[in-house]
């Protein structure tokens, strides 16, 4: 296979797995909405490339992905600079210290929680002189540890993105609760969505859903939904 412009070249091999991995999952997508009847075109697939190499971007950029999601500034940040043409959104927890670095490359962070991050990335993206979509994490469970804001805590956090130079508030996201139940734990990000459209109309977006609870996602109403492995195969084990 030709290497593509501006990205390094897959296998054929690995274009192979990829293709088949991605027309799987169009399969549950495409279901996932049917079963509650939205459009497919609604929910935003967003391949997790976490810990794999810049060819895989770049194989499925080629493929038709153009949304691409990475939890750690040092990985991303050297993919985004070797596979242009795809929009780049930060999935995972966020020092403020990587803030500035992330507002350079990223199209979106779905991960603000607090607010100092989102000072930090608001100066980030004055600096970059670029326009940032932010997605407030939400957590569902009360466990700071897993990261997200307490709900009560969403409506300021919420108005301080919406005033702040360099950031677009784009919508909720979250991570369903380990052992909890995907769909309810989905509604209830649903519900806050709402109560924030009701004083942010712009504030649209739903990140939610991972390989194994993509369909409770959809049928609550998820935007964006994050694979990784279901697209790219199971991560090998570290070292």
């Amino acid at each position: 296979m030709a290497e593509p412009a501006g990205g390094p070249a897959p296998t054929a091999g690995r274009v192979a797995e990829l293709t088949a991995s991605l027309a799987r999952l169009e399969v549950r997508l495409a279901a996932a909405c049917a079963a509650v009847g939205r459009p497919r075109e609604e929910v935003v697939l967003i391949a997790v490339t976490k810990t794999r190499p810049a060819s895989d971007v770049a194989a499925l950029r080629e493929l038709g992905v153009r949304d691409v999601g990475e939890n750690r500034d040092q990985e991303a940040r050297a993919k985004a600079g070797e596979v242009p043409g795809v929009r780049w959104h930060f999935v995972g927890g966020l020092q403020t210290n990587k803030a500035r670095s992330v507002a350079r490359y990223a199209s979106a962070v779905h991960s603000a929680d607090r607010a100092e991050l989102v000072q930090a990335l608001s100066a980030g993206s004055q600096r970059a002189e670029r326009v940032l979509d932010v997605l407030l994490q939400v957590s569902l469970d009360g466990d700071p540890a897993r990261g997200g804001a307490l709900a009560a805590d969403v409506p300021a956090l919420a108005e301080q993105v919406a005033g702040a130079p360099g950031l677009r508030l784009a919508g909720v996201m979250a991570v369903a609760p380990v052992e909890a139940d995907p769909a309810g734990a989905f509604g209830q990000l649903a519900r806050l969505s709402a109560t924030l459209r009701s004083d942010h109309p712009e504030a649209v977006a739903i990140s939610a859903g991972m390989s194994g609870d993509l369909e409770q996602a959809i049928a609550a109403g998820a935007t964006h939904v994050r694979v990784g492995t279901a697209l790219l195969g199971r991560r090998p084990p570290p070292g």
